[in-house]
């Protein structure tokens, strides 16, 4: 099967330090803790944590409506391009 992944399974031991820490992680972001730490062996504790904090900020900033349209972050985002092509030197 060209392009699948095999997964196995193993036992490990970890820390009781790591137990909780992958514990926490998966609470705090509705996953198991298996799940949690095929994440944490990928990416490492505290690029895990830091995604798990931005996701709920996010989730914390959608739910008060702070939130910008698709349509005018486009607007801004060209205006700001053309603003910046009209100031640029022309080249000689």
């Amino acid at each position: 099967m060209l392009g699948s992944i095999v997964m196995t399974t193993t036992e490990i031991q970890l820390p009781k330090v790591a137990q909780t820490r992958i514990s926490r992680l998966a609470h705090a972001s509705g996953r198991s803790p298996a799940a949690m730490l095929r994440f944490v062996l990928r990416d490492g504790f505290d690029a895990v944590e830091l995604s798990i904090k931005e996701n709920a900020q996010a989730d914390a900033q959608f739910a008060a409506g702070a939130t910008v349209s698709h349509a005018d972050v486009m607007r801004d985002a060209l205006s700001a391009v053309q603003q910046a092509k009209h100031m640029a030197p022309t080249a000689a």
